[in-house]
């Protein structure tokens, strides 16, 4: 079973990939185009800090984590740009995401650090290029560390 699983681990990366990339899109969408339910109509005024800014990473952040391009990179801002929102607006209101409605923010945090660390997984369009996971990069990190057998 655990073959299977280490088979699948891959595609399982890159449709959490895709996920995340697209719930992340779409809150961008809503925040500058007041689609799919966003608050105020999109009334974000062009250049306000940090919610404008913040809404265009997050739209073209998501698409790019979305498509798996430049991955690790756009996942980088990404998770930045929500610890930012985490600390800057939600916990000086109370210390847990549960009591200062940051659940959101920092679920997105994690879930984008992760991908800076795990890469793209499959279906991305960085292995068109040969970044982020491909079969070079796997055999020369193997070369640089020894595996680890427990």
């Amino acid at each position: 079973m655990h073959a299977r699983l280490n088979q699948a681990q891959p595609y399982a990366l890159g449709l959490f990939r895709i996920v995340i990339g697209l719930f992340f899109t779409c809150h961008g969408a809503a925040s500058l185009f007041g689609v799919l339910g966003g608050m105020n109509g999109g009334s974000i005024p062009t250049g306000t800090w940090p919610g404008w800014y913040a809404a265009v990473i997050q739209l073209v952040g998501g698409i790019l984590v979305t498509a798996g391009l430049g991955t690790r990179v756009a996942a980088l801002i990404c998770s930045g740009s929500m610890a930012y929102a985490y600390f800057k607006v939600h916990q000086p209101e109370a210390l847990f995401p549960l009591q200062n409605g940051g659940e959101p923010s920092a679920v997105f945090c994690w879930a984008f650090l992760l991908l800076v660390f795990t890469g793209p997984g499959a279906l991305a369009l960085d292995r068109l290029f040969g970044r982020d996971g491909t079969e070079h990069d796997k055999d020369r990190t193997s070369e640089q560390a020894p595996p680890v057998t427990v």
